[in-house]
Order: C-alpha cells, then sequence, then structure tokens
C-alpha cells in the first residue's frame, strides 16, 4: 500500500468533534496503523506520491523514481478540498480540513492562538459542523456562503430552522456572500474581504467542498465518469482490466435517480473496498449502489436526507409531487423537545418513495434511515402509510410522522 498523505485509515468524518475536543486523542481516529497493516502481511509506504502509472508495463512510479510492478492495482486517492482562486488563502490562520493533520493544525491554532473570532467560508457539512466545534471553544463565530441558504440540498422550510439553531447558539450567518480576498488584518490576525464588505477574524476555515482525485487516474488513461469521478463498474473495476478504484475517488450508482454520481461518503467508501477485495481475493461480488442516505448534527439538531428531491427527481425522468408537514417525534405529553420537520417526495404516476428530508432535536436520522430502507426495497407510498413500527411514547407516536406524511402525500397524488 502506498499512502500519498502522512496518515492511513481514518475513521470517516469525525475530525470536528476532535477539533471542539469531544475526542480528545487523535489516535483513536486512525482505525488502522501501519504497523497493524504490517501484521496482516501489508507492506505500507507513507508520504510517498504515485507520479504515474503505466498500464502497458504494469508498473507505477514513485516520487523517488523507484517503479513498482504490479498484477492488481488499486486506485483510492480521495478527493481534494476546492480552493477558491483569490489572494490570501495561503496565510497563516486559513485552513481547510480534509486529512487528520488538518485537524491536528486546527487545534492546535486555536489552542495556542487563543484565537477570539473565527469566520467559516462555506455553509455545508463540514462547516456547519465546525461552527458547532468552534462555538465549543466560546470563539466568536460567523459563517458566509455564495448561496442564500445553509445546507441548500434541504428544503427551505426545514434550512430555516437549521438557521434559527445558529441564530440561537451565537452563529451569524450571511448568505449571499462571496470571498474575494484575505489579507492581514487589524483588530484580528485576518481581514476578509467579502461581498458583505471586510470581515476580521483570528481564524479562517475554507470548506467551499471537495472534488474528486481523479488526475493520476486520467493521467493513465482510465475512464472518467460525468462527475469527474474515476468511472467503475459494479465491482469497482475501472476501464482497464486488473485496476480498480474505490472510495472518494470513484463513482457510485445512485439506484434512485439511476445514474452513476459521486457522493464522498465514509460508509460508501468501505463497501467500496471490502466489494473489491473480495473480486480481487478471488470471490465474486458486486455494489449494487445507493440511495443517497446522508446526515450531520448541528449543536442540538438532527438533519438527515435520503434519495432525490424534487428537481433531482424531475432530471431523473420522474413526475415528482412532496410533502413537508412538522408533527411531534414523540408522544405531546412526554417531557423534551419534540419539533420534527418530515418531507418526502414520491413519484406521481406509480407513488413510489423517492426521497426524504428530516430536521429535529430528535427522530430525524432514524426516521430517514426507515424511509432509505423503504426506497431501496422500491416501496410505495402505500405501503409506508401503513407500515409496522415498534412504538413507546418515549420514541414515537402511535400514528408516526412517516405514516401521517405518506398518507397525505398518498391522499395529494390520489386526488
Amino acid at each position: 500500500m502506498i499512502e500519498q498523505g502522512p496518515h492511513v485509515s481514518t475513521a470517516a468524518c469525525p475530525m470536528p468533534y476532535y477539533i471542539q475536543d469531544l475526542i480528545k486523542d487523535e489516535r483513536k481516529l486512525i482505525a488502522r496503523t501501519p504497523e497493524k497493516f504490517r501484521e496482516s502481511g501489508v507492506n505500507v509506504r507513507l508520504e510517498m506520491r504515485v507520479e504515474e502509472v503505466d498500464r502497458r508495463q504494469g508498473v507505477v512510479r514513485l516520487q523517488d523514481g523507484i517503479m513498482v510492478p504490479y498484477d492488481i492495482l488499486v486506485l483510492g486517492t480521495g478527493t481534494v478540498p476546492i480552493v477558491p482562486k483569490v489572494p490570501g488563502v495561503d496565510l497563516e490562520g486559513v485552513f481547510m480540513l480534509k486529512t487528520l493533520p488538518d485537524a491536528v493544525a486546527i487545534k492546535t491554532y486555536i489552542r495556542e492562538k487563543e484565537c477570539r473570532k473565527a469566520l467559516v467560508v462555506g455553509a455545508g457539512f463540514i462547516g456547519l459542523e465546525m461552527c458547532e466545534a468552534l462555538r465549543g471553544h466560546g470563539i466568536e463565530t460567523e459563517m458566509i456562503d455564495l448561496a442564500p441558504r445553509t445546507a441548500a440540498m434541504w428544503d427551505p422550510e426545514l434550512t430555516a430552522m437549521i438557521e434559527e439553531e445558529l441564530t440561537r447558539k451565537g452563529v451569524r450567518f450571511r448568505p449571499n456572500t462571496g470571498l474575494q480576498s484575505i489579507e492581514k488584518g487589524g483588530d484580528y490576525a485576518l481581514r476578509l474581504q467579502s461581498d458583505s464588505g471586510p470581515l476580521e477574524a483570528d481564524f479562517i476555515l475554507i470548506a467551499i467542498g471537495v472534488k474528486p482525485d481523479s488526475a493520476l487516474a486520467a493521467a493513465a488513461g482510465l475512464r472518467l465518469g460525468e462527475s469527474g469521478a474515476i468511472g467503475v463498474n459494479f465491482s469497482q473495476r475501472t476501464s482497464e482490466e486488473g485496476i480498480y478504484a474505490v472510495g472518494d475517488c470513484a463513482e457510485v450508482y445512485h439506484r434512485i435517480s439511476r445514474k452513476w454520481t459521486h457522493i464522498p461518503l465514509g460508509d460508501i467508501a468501505n463497501k467500496q473496498g471490502r466489494v473489491a477485495g473480495i473480486n480481487i481475493g478471488g470471490g465474486e461480488m458486486v455494489f449494487p449502489g445507493v440511495v443517497g442516505a446522508r446526515c450531520f448534527k448541528i449543536f442540538d439538531l438532527e438533519v438527515a436526507a435520503t434519495g432525490l428531491d424534487e428537481d433531482e427527481a424531475a432530471e431523473a425522468g420522474y413526475h415528482p409531487e412532496s410533502v413537508l408537514i412538522w408533527g411531534s417525534a414523540i408522544v405531546a405529553a412526554m417531557p423534551g423537545e419534540k419539533k420534527l420537520g418530515l418531507k418526502l417526495v414520491a413519484d406521481r404516476p406509480t407513488g413510489k418513495l423517492l426521497g426524504a428530508q428530516a430536521v429535529g432535536a430528535r427522530g430525524a436520522v432514524e426516521r430517514v434511515n426507515a424511509l432509505s430502507v423503504a426506497l431501496a426495497a422500491g416501496m410505495t407510498l402505500a405501503d409506508i402509510g401503513y407500515q409496522d413500527f415498534a412504538y413507546s411514547p418515549p420514541f414515537n407516536t402511535s400514528w408516526d410522522l412517516i405514516h401521517i406524511a405518506a398518507q397525505k402525500l398518498a391522499k395529494s397524488i390520489g386526488d
């Protein structure tokens, strides 16, 4: 195994929680050390960049000039952060969060510099999670994004609840605001020039997304998909016999849109790696794809989604109809925060579920996980509206919000 970064096999997406100090020891974020790999016969070379893959000769050329032959090659090059082409992104105090060393550097910097204020550029998963991490250290935090709202893939009514939570926790969000440049600051270490004027902070995080690191594959002449990620089949084989691609650098089949796409999530990467390994080892296995389940936490809210939204469904050739309802995650007489928003998207002609979104202090992830299973099974609203769920007042209501939403949407389609 040749690892181009300084660490291998990190667990998926825990780094904001490490920065917040909920996870105190960075060693717990390493799923397997080089020493553990070697115990099972896998030789790991760290910080060794692969410069070229020569398919005809069956070798890879390393940065030190050594040529390593292969019978089977697996590409797991992951993603690279999208870096805005503006002045100042390389200044001290400006960070991107992609690797474990990034997280260690951020945690060290905000502690040693005694940061008073932070700016987060980008209102996606990582940006939102980092707002919570920074506020956990008592750091004044602002977030900007070019989009008109946070978590733009969710329904506006649901993202309004996210923004209310940000305000409640002391985070200021500036929508429709772009980054123009970064320079040395006055009252604070850095000054960010934005569409809304100058903003100062001691720490700036750039979190505007990632793209597949497919440059090595492209240079080797392997087929890339429309998403820019490496094209693979259901066995994780690339366009070249004997070369596989897994994880965030590879495409994955979306079972609802029926298209190959790029979804860089750790659970998908793990499944793809296992499928490739079984096939390389002489077995036979396919990865049937995903339904697009995803979630994150922002302060006291769970945010989750699965499948397609209306625009994605229409683009995939469906005739979408949707409903969004607000209700109680548990029995109203029980103590605790109960407000839960749930959105369902279905296909008008067939009544099949196409997607779901949920936001609430509890129960959002649980319900989206249930609806992910329904999506994978091809269930209709009629099936879901009377589905048997375990019921008890601390967990849900006798007619769960899923039942109510499915029945309401089925009635709307029927009318």
